[in-house]
């Protein structure tokens, strides 16, 4: 051993050790480069710090779980993305609380795709090569879904999404999502219409999301099979100020009832336009943040009806294994949250179950691996419904689980 300039000693490379990139020396049992053009000098300082950093990271310090999400945190789809991502985070919570995954703290990584496809993609690829996530828990704007899910393919990550599947088989391969089927939604309304009313024409007003584009599809296929005939179908963008021509054509075809389909602000704009137009109409909306429906049972009154899941009405469902789930699920929540909506976020907290019974299952993070055990995840009980999940199955809620509800006196009821 020799002393060098700096008085630090240097111990010389000897034939036995590794030759490792960069210039590497010794500092106790650990390799660390040296400083170029100081023939293995370390500044006292230096040497301080690099102790400091291996004091701090021990060996045993725990591993990590990482769970990305693309949400619109800001754009038309906020409302539900930011409440998906707060069920996710407080089921993270619960689960840290009891061991993680695997032994694994849970971290979750959330990224604002602003509601738009472009910026889904962008926000994809970062959190696959920068913040290296095993597992996509992503939000309910499909098309940055649809955009992203080439990317996670590729690096072979499994997606568990508050949003319909990929269209493209080679991506559905990786995609599994808490939505029941589109057609579940359309089902409850024209069945409403169909009991409990006279009405024989409806008009269909939707936004261009693939989602809502696709229960405009199965309203076309199936309300004949209601008795009920599409007076017109009229698309608007999300962001639109006035939806009074729409709602005008269809009412003059004779619609006595409007089916709503999109998210965000065009909800309580569709309604204004028909009480300033003085129709007589119903409106029957998808489902939505109940902070979004308040203002519109407001302006509508007992016209207005929305699509709810199970924890939206909770206390008027019977006591039943999908109820103690909820309620599970709400202790957190509500502790947290209060009163606020409970819907979007029980899908999170259901995604985050899902995937620590995969991992579970697979005894495994593997991506491919976890990938596999979801497609084998049966019988397992959520906040929205029983998850069915198969090889040809990835939309594993399989029993219509939606309720028709309206707002009355400020509390949320079930349509009657």
């Amino acid at each position: 051993m020799t002393t060098n300039r700096c008085s630090h000693p240097v111990r010389p490379r000897e034939s036995g050790d590794p030759v490792l990139p960069n210039r590497m020396t010794t500092f106790g049992q650990n390799w660390i480069p040296a400083f170029a053009g100081m023939n293995g000098c370390w500044p006292t300082a230096a040497l301080a710090a690099i102790a400091l950093s291996l004091a701090v990271a021990p060996a045993g310090a725990q591993q990590v779980y990482k769970i990305g999400i693309s949400a619109g945190l800001t754009g038309y789809a906020a409302t539900v993305d930011r409440a998906w991502r707060d069920g996710v985070e407080i089921a993270a919570a619960a689960q840290n609380a009891k061991g993680g995954i695997m032994g694994r703290k849970i971290e979750v990584i959330t990224e604002d795709n602003k509601s738009e496809p472009q910026e889904a993609v962008t926000v994809y690829r970062k959190m696959i090569s920068s913040d290296k996530a095993e597992i996509f828990l992503s939000g309910c704007v499909s098309a940055g879904n649809f955009a992203g899910a080439p990317l996670t393919v590729r690096a072979q990550i499994p997606m568990v999404l508050c949003s319909i599947l990929p269209q493209n088989a080679d991506h559905v391969k990786w995609a599994f999502s808490t939505l029941p089927p589109a057609g579940f939604e359309v089902a409850r309304r024209l069945e409403y219409l169909k009991d409990n009313t006279k009405i024989k024409k409806v008009g269909v007003l939707h936004d261009p999301s693939p989602y809502a584009v696709l229960q405009k599809n199965i309203a076309q296929q199936t309300a004949a099979n209601y008795g009920l005939e599409l007076a017109g179908i009229e698309q608007y963008k999300q962001d639109d100020a006035d939806l009074s021509v729409q709602i005008s054509k269809m009412h003059a075809a004779g619609a006595g009832a409007i089916l709503k389909i999109g998210l965000g602000g065009t909800t309580l704009t569709a309604a204004k336009n028909i009480k300033q137009l003085g129709l007589d109409m119903l409106m029957l909306t998808s489902i939505e943040d109940l902070a979004v429906f308040r203002p519109v049972a407001e302006v509508l009154g007992d016209k207005f009806f929305f699509v709810a899941s199970p924890s939206q009405v909770y206390d008027a469902l019977p006591d039943s294994p999908m109820k103690a789930e909820i309620t599970r699920f709400l202790a957190p929540w509500k502790a947290k949250y209060q009163d606020r909506d409970p819907n979007w976020a029980a899908r999170g907290w259901d995604a985050v179950q899902l995937t620590a019974a995969a991992v579970d299952k697979a005894k495994s993070i593997e991506g491919a691996k976890v990938r596999d055990a979801l497609e084998t995840i049966s019988g397992f009980q959520g906040t929205t419904g029983i998850y069915n999940m198969s090889p040809a199955v990835h939309q594993g809620i399989t029993v219509n689980p939606f309720l028709l509800a309206q707002i009355k006196n400020g509390r949320v009821v079930v349509a009657k």
